[in-house]
Parts: structure tokens; C-alpha cells; sequence
């Protein structure tokens, strides 16, 4: 057992914190030497000095005895010794047989290779039962043990490798005992089978709950050789190192009496406390980035486990407990803080960069969260004791982290498509087969929750920024709309385009209602009440649209010089409207306000597109109907051909109108030419006289068919009109004054708003402007009112063509009942 002057060579207990304050826990190989030349210097001349000058030699010696107290390190040592007793002592190395190698090595304040606890691995699973070979179970850990490159046991191997390498190179080593030696070391190896493999590689990944803890030795080496084996991962070693200070500082300070003393016990407790938090770190760190190196710390992660088991027993000890939730609580910590590490280390674009920066970034992470349990269901949690449940950890990290990241990513959000990029992910990739529900990662996720630890709320907040941006982009689409039909329609004046019907067609509402479509279905995948949610404030959006485009559409066409691409313009809205009202419709159930709403706006758009058309039709035909009914109407058709030339391009524009707008535009022109048509014989304007009654009669009745016919073929739906023309013409065309009555029967019948002021005017224009006969007609026309009961009724309002008509002679019973010698003097002539 080292004295304590031999341990002051190494290291007094509060060297480490001036180590710390200079350099920190890490202390490289420089900082133990400057602390060892320190600690030699403080030391009497004499013996020292010699110490002094072999201090390198021995550190390197020390280094080479800790490698062969290792079990790997002395099972190389026996072969090798036993290969030179064979040889006799030919080919041993000069440096091996130096007085200072012939030395016995002094006993190690750890545990030695031949203690029965010596092993690291000896204690896992309990006692170790030996196999059918005779190889026992902790023989077969003992080859499969690895270390890392820190390691002081491989860096004594190590060198006994150069040394065997200068031997061979000096042909000493070369007989055949040592090569069927080496030969029966190889066979093994060569014939082991892939069952075998598996079932040692299985008894690997068996880690059991249960444990027995190695022997802690009776004196701990130096804080600064616990600190360095902490540095090199060296955790077993160090972890009993330090629980023997730990008694060591018990059993001292229960035997303290002098102020002296006090002092170093305080220093040395400082020590402990540093220690511990050194490999509180070292253990985070190792289980920080286990996953990212599994091979390589996959045996250390035992160590770690085996630490973590030993400390929540030691809770109640000084350092026994590191912060709130102690050992696992940290082990817990290390887990998220390596699963946050894997999140950040996954690709991210900015958004002015790539404009699928966030589709492409949620791609490639829900790819590295199934990596990453894929190791953790494969390696790491063959590493620890089945109560850390390593993979439902893992997971439950994995949610939490992944929670996070999501609402820091939220925060660059803008654009609607990179809203539905992290609805999507969220609801429908997370916990699918691509992510979460993935096979790769079962049965163990079978028994895990898969859904994320959103905060409350939080997908309620993003659905809510996903309408809204829906109904921001939604406007700004429709601003783009009227902006390309400005652009390629307006300014330009192009005609309209024509569809495979060859009705006048506008991608407008195609464009609109491809739109809401995509909106549509894009939040349907997400979720069906944000589908309604986000069709309703489009629609909402939309109710604005009929009037914004109307001041955009006169602005830029009122002015326009060519009345028939203006009326093409008109038509082909007219169209257009009509399929966005239709397309609209088939979201009534889900958003019935809106809806409603939407299709008054369009109706009353469409209604004020067909009055123009109409008032532009009217405004043309005024000045032809207004001559109509006078001596040159009667001696000529030219007015007559201009209205029914006019008529027909109405109705051939009408032929590209859809249903059911166009009827209901033919039907009102065709109401308005029939009422100005016959109310041009309540002005008085002519009184047919020597028979030219039977020519007028003639021509309004050719007249009018040829308006009948134009009107069928443009499908008017007031074919009520049509015999209107036929009675007139009959009371104008009669011959016998007596017989006019009876052709009153069947004009009252159609046309019940007729009254005997319109009958006297018609009578006027007949030239049956006086006397008695006139009076006999009107008289039988007030009894055949009473008759049908329309006597004080106007009819159906719907179809009322007189009720309007104004009528220039006002007194129809004052003149009838006037003598005609009266009337004479202010009659015109012939």
C-alpha cells in the first residue's frame, strides 16, 4: 500500500483546486507534470533529488502498470511471459531488463488484476457463470471489452505492441513455439460461427438490473489521477477512486482534533465536490453523445449506468446527490440536451434562400429523428438496466424537444404554404409510419405515446394564423386577377376569348375558384373544421371582390370608343360570374352566411353588367322606334330595318350569353321593343284616313311577326307579347266601323290593363276619331271589363303592357261624347 509520502508525489488532496481555478478539470498531461514537479520541489534534498530525476521514467512507468492491472492488459503480459520463460531470456527488450524494471511494482491503491473484483465488467449481472468450454462468461466480456483512445489501459498495450514490433523487426522473436502460440490464439477466432456471434453479441446487449459493486480500494490514488482517469473516460476506476476518498475523508474527519487538520478536511471535501461534479459532466457528456457514437460508447454506457444505480443508492452521502432530481434526473438531462443537439444539427435554410426552406427542413428531420431511435432501439439501450427505459426516454425527449423547435420555427413563418407545411407535419406526419409509427421502431414504440407535448393552445394559435393568412392571400390573389385582366384585357383591348361551346369565357373565375379549391382541400388533409374554417374566410374575402371589380372594370372601360367590344366585355362576365356563383354554392353546407352573402354580391354585379347591355341596346334603337307610327313610317322601312338590324346583332351577341342570364336579358328587350312599338300609336302622332288603315293594318302585322320570329329564336320567355300585335292590327285593319267590337273580346282577355283611353288612341290612329260608332266601342269595352271581372284591375303585374303607356289624349269620354262639329276645327287633315 503507497504511504502517504508516495501519494504526495502524485498529488496532495487540495492541489486540484488551484488546478481548477487555472486550467479547470480537464488538466492536460502538462498541468499533472508542473503539479508533480511542484509537489517533488517542496521535498528535502537526498533521496528526492534521485526521484526527481527518474520523475518521467516513473509517471510512464505508472502508466504502464495501470495497463497491466487491466485484465486485458495481464492476460497479454502472461502470454508474453510465458513465450520469453520458453525462450530462455533470449529476445527480451534492454529496457524491459533495466534495474528499475527488476524492481517488484509497488501494490496498487486500486484493485489489482488479481483481485476477484478486479474486472470492470465483472460486477454486471451479478456473478458471472462459467460457460461449456471451461471459458467463462466474464473470459468472453474480457475479449469483447473495448476502449477508447484516452484509455490508460490501451496505451500500455500499446506499448508492449512496439515492443513486440522492435523484436520481430530484430528477427529475436521468431521460433516455432511462439508461432503455433500465436497460432492456436487465431484458431479460435476463425471458427466462430454466426450463432455463436449472435448469442455472445445477444448476452452483450442482456444488461441486468442487478449488480455487486467491486471492491473499493482501502486507498484511492491522487485527486489529480481521479480527475485525469475522469478525463479519459476511464469511469470505473475513477468512480471507485473516488468513493474510497469519499470513506477516506469520512474516517479523517470523524478523527479530527486540530485546526490543521480542519483545513485539509475542508480542502479535501472541496476536492470531492469538484471530482463528483467532474464526472457528473463526464457522465452527460458520454450520454450526451452516446447516440452520435454508439459503437464507441457502448460499453462505457454501462460504467455510466452502473454509476448512476450506485449514486441514487448513496443519495443521503455528501455528493451523492447532484442537483434536483439527482443521478437520473441528470442522466434524464443528458438524454434531451443530446436529442436538442440532433434537432440543431439538421439542415436549415433561411427563407430568403430557398423558398421550401421549411418543407425540406421538416423532411429531413423527421428522417433523423427515426435514425436516431433506430440506435437507440438497436445499441444504446442494450447498454443500461432495463429501469432506465432508454427508448421510452429517448421518445419522450424526442417529444419535448421537438415541440420546442417547432414553435422556435413557427416564429419565421410568414408564407401560407409554410403554415400548412407545419400543420401537415405536426397532425399528419409526426405520428405516422414515416416518423413515429415507423416499422423500423417497433414493438417498442407499440407501448409509446407517439403524439407530441404541444403547449396548450399552441395549434389552436397556428390553425388561427392559417386562416388569416388564407384570407390574406386570398386577397392578394384577386388583386393579381384584376390586375392581369387589366393588363391583358383592358389596356390592350383584346376580344374576348370563346370556350368549346362558343359562349364569351373568362378564366376569372376559374382562377378564383381554383383558389378556394386548393385552400380547401389543403386544410381538409389537416383537418376537416379547419377546411370549413378556412373556406369561410375566403368567401368572406370574396363578398368584396363583384364591387372592386366592377370600379376597376368602368374605370378602365368606360371610355372605350367601340360599343360592341364593350358589349362583349359585359357578356363575358356576365359568364363568368354566373360559374363563380356556381362554384360557390357547393360550399353552402359548410358556410351558409357566407354563401348567401357571396351570391347577392354577384347577383346585383350581374344585374348592373345585363342593365348596360340594355341600356346600350336601348340608347341604339330609341331614335328608330320613336318614328314609328307616322307617314313615313308608312311610306317607308328604313327605321324599321335599323331596329331589326340591330335586333339581330343583339341576338346574335346573346347566343354567347349562358343561362339563365340570357333569357332573362332577351325577355326584357323583347318587352321593351313590343311596349315602345305600340306606344307609339297612343301619341297621336298620325290618324290614318281614305282607307290607309288597311295598309297600316298590313305593315304592323309584317312587322310584327318579323319581331315575333327574332324574339323566338333568341328565346324569349314573354311569349305573352306575342299576340298583342295580331289584335291591334285587326281593330286597325277592320273594315266595317260596327265590327271593331268584336275584336275587343279576346284583346281584353290577354291583356286585361288596357283601358278606354289606350282603346280611343288605337281608334285615333284607325281614323275612327268621333261619333258614334266610337262611343258604342269603348262602351263595349267598359262592359267586357265588367264582364271577365277586370273592371278597376290591372291583371297580372307581371304581365301588364299597358298599365305603363302614356297616352297624349287624356280625355277619352269628354271627346267621345263631344259633337263632332266640335271636334272638327282641331282635327288634322286627311
Amino acid at each position: 500500500m503507497p504511504s502517504r509520502d508516495q501519494m504526495a508525489e502524485i498529488g496532495e488532496p487540495g492541489d486540484i483546486e488551484e488546478v481548477n481555478e487555472a486550467q479547470g478539470l480537464e488538466g492536460d498531461r502538462s498541468s499533472l507534470k508542473s503539479t508533480m514537479e511542484r509537489n517533488v520541489k517542496t521535498q528535502p534534498d537526498g533521496p528526492v533529488k534521485e526521484k526527481k530525476l527518474g520523475m518521467m521514467k516513473q509517471f510512464r512507468e505508472s502508466i504502464k502498470r495501470v495497463g497491466e492491472r487491466s485484465p486485458l492488459a495481464s492476460n497479454s503480459k502472461d502470454s508474453k511471459d510465458k513465450s520469453n520463460s520458453e525462450q530462455g531470456g533470449h529476445g527480451i527488450d534492454p529496457e524491459v531488463t533495466s534495474p528499475t524494471h527488476q524492481l517488484p511494482p509497488p501494490p496498487s491503491p486500486c484493485l489489482s488484476a488479481g483481485s476477484p473484483m478486479a474486472s470492470p465488467l465483472k460486477g454486471l449481472g451479478g456473478s458471472f457463470q462459467r460457460k461449456e468450454g471451461g471459458e467463462s462468461a466474464e473470459d468472453s466480456l474480457q475479449k469483447k471489452h473495448t476502449r477508447t483512445r484516452s484509455d490508460p489501459l490501451a496505451i500500455g498495450d500499446s506499448l508492449l505492441k512496439k515492443g513486440a514490433s522492435i523484436r520481430r523487426s530484430l528477427r529475436l522473436v521468431g521460433n516455432k513455439k511462439d508461432k503455433t502460440l500465436k497460432q492456436e490464439q487465431l484458431q479460435p477466432v476463425t471458427e466462430i460461427t454466426v450463432d455463436e456471434k449472435r448469442e455472445r453479441e445477444k448476452e452483450r446487449v442482456e444488461i441486468k438490473e442487478s449488480y455487486i459493486l467491486p471492491e473499493i480500494p482501502l486507498t484511492p490514488v491522487s485527486v489529480m489521477q481521479i480527475n485525469k482517469l475522469i478525463g479519459m473516460e476511464v469511469l470505473e476506476e475513477a468512480y471507485l477512486n473516488l468513493l474510497s476518498l469519499c470513506q477516506e475523508f469520512q474516517r479523517e474527519r470523524e478523527e479530527c482534533t486540530e485546526e490543521a487538520s480542519s483545513m485539509e478536511l475542508a480542502k479535501k471535501e472541496k476536492d470531492i465536490r469538484l471530482l463528483y461534479n467532474a464526472l457528473r459532466d463526464k457522465v452527460k457528456e458520454i450520454v450526451r453523445d452516446s447516440n452520435s457514437f454508439p459503437s464507441r460508447n457502448k460499453d462505457l454506457l454501462v460504467h455510466v449506468a452502473r454509476v448512476i444505480q450506485e449514486e441514487e443508492k448513496r443519495e443521503a452521502e455528501p455528493g451523492g446527490v447532484v442537483g434536483p432530481g439527482g443521478w437520473r434526473g441528470a442522466w434524464r438531462e443528458a438524454v434531451s440536451e443530446g436529442v436538442q443537439a440532433t434537432l440543431k444539427s439538421v439542415h436549415l435554410d433561411r427563407p430568403e434562400q430557398n423558398a421550401s426552406w421549411l418543407a425540406i427542413h421538416l423532411g429531413m428531420l423527421g428522417k433523423a429523428i427515426v435514425e436516431d431511435l433506430k440506435k437507440v432501439k438497436g445499441e444504446l439501450q442494450g447498454s443500461y438496466p432495463p429501469s432506465f427505459n432508454v427508448f421510452s426516454t429517448y421518445v419522450s425527449c424526442y417529444h419535448g424537444a421537438v415541440s420546442q423547435h417547432l414553435k422556435r420555427l413557427q416564429q419565421q413563418v410568414t408564407d401560407l404554404k409554410d403554415y400548412y407545411s407545419l400543420l401537415d407535419w405536426i397532425i399528419n406526419h409526426y405520428e405516422s409510419e414515416k416518423i413515429m409509427s415507423s416499422p423500423s421502431l417497433r414493438p417498442e414504440m407499440e407501448a409509446e405515446n407517439i403524439g407530441l407535448s404541444l403547449e396548450e393552445g399552441f395549434l389552436d394559435q397556428l390553425k388561427g394564423k392559417y386562416c388569416m393568412r388564407a384570407k390574406e392571400d386570398m386577397r392578394a390573389s384577386l388583386d393579381k386577377i384584376l390586375e392581369l385582366e387589366n393588363e391583358d384585357m383592358w389596356i390592350k383591348k383584346q376580344a374576348p376569348e370563346t370556350d368549346d361551346e362558343h359562349f364569351f369565357n373568362s378564366d376569372i373565375h376559374m382562377d378564383i375558384w381554383t383558389k378556394v379549391k386548393s385552400n380547401a382541400v389543403n386544410s381538409k388533409r389537416i383537418d376537416v373544421n379547419l377546411e370549413m374554417r378556412v373556406v369561410c374566410s375566403c368567401l368572406e374575402e370574396l363578398q368584396q371582390f363583384p364591387k372592386r371589380f366592377e370600379t376597376e372594370f368602368r374605370y378602365c372601360c368606360n371610355s372605350m370608343e367601340n360599343p360592341s367590344l364593350w358589349a362583349d366585355y359585359q357578356i363575358t362576365y356576365i359568364n363568368s360570374f354566373r360559374a363563380l356563383k356556381e362554384h360557390m354554392e357547393g360550399y353552402r353546407e359548410s358556410c351558409p352566411t357566407q354563401v348567401d352573402h357571396l351570391s347577392r354580391e354577384v347577383d346585383g354585379l350581374v344585374h348592373r353588367l345585363v342593365q348596360g347591355l340594355e341600356d346600350q341596346f336601348k340608347n341604339d334603337v330609341r331614335p328608330y322606334l320613336r318614328r314609328m307610327m307616322t307617314r313615313k313610317w308608312l311610306s317607308t322601312d328604313e327605321d324599321f330595318q335599323q331596329l331589326l338590324s340591330r335586333t339581330e346583332k343583339l341576338s346574335q351577341r346573346c347566343s354567347q350569353m349562358r343561362h339563365p342570364y340570357v333569357q332573362m336579358f332577351v325577355s326584357s328587350l323583347h318587352y321593351y321593343v313590343v311596349k315602345e312599338y305600340v306606344s307609339q300609336l297612343m301619341k297621336n302622332n298620325y290618324s290614318c284616313k281614305n282607307r290607309k288603315h288597311d295598309k297600316a293594318a298590313t305593315k304592323m302585322r309584317v312587322q310584327w311577326n318579323e319581331l315575333n320570329d327574332l324574339f323566338e329564336e333568341m328565346n324569349t320567355t314573354h311569349d305573352w307579347l306575342h299576340p298583342v300585335g295580331d289584335h291591334l292590327s285587326n281593330i286597325i285593319g277592320e273594315k266595317n266601323k260596327s265590327d271593331i267590337k268584336n275584336h275587343l273580346k279576346h284583346l281584353v282577355a290577354d291583356y286585361p290593363d288596357i283601358s278606354k283611353k289606350h282603346l280611343s288612341a288605337v281608334l285615333y290612329f284607325r281614323g275612327l276619331v268621333r261619333g258614334r260608332e266610337k262611343r258604342v266601342i269603348l262602351q263595349c269595352l267598359t262592359e267586357l271589363k265588367k264582364k271577365l271581372g277586370t273592371s278597376g284591375n290591372t291583371g297580372d303585374k307581371k304581365r301588364g303592357l299597358f298599365i305603363d303607356m302614356q297616352v297624349t289624349i287624356t280625355n277619352t269620354n269628354c271627346l267621345a261624347n263631344m259633337p263632332f262639329s266640335c271636334l272638327s276645327s282641331v282635327l288634322p287633315d286627311g
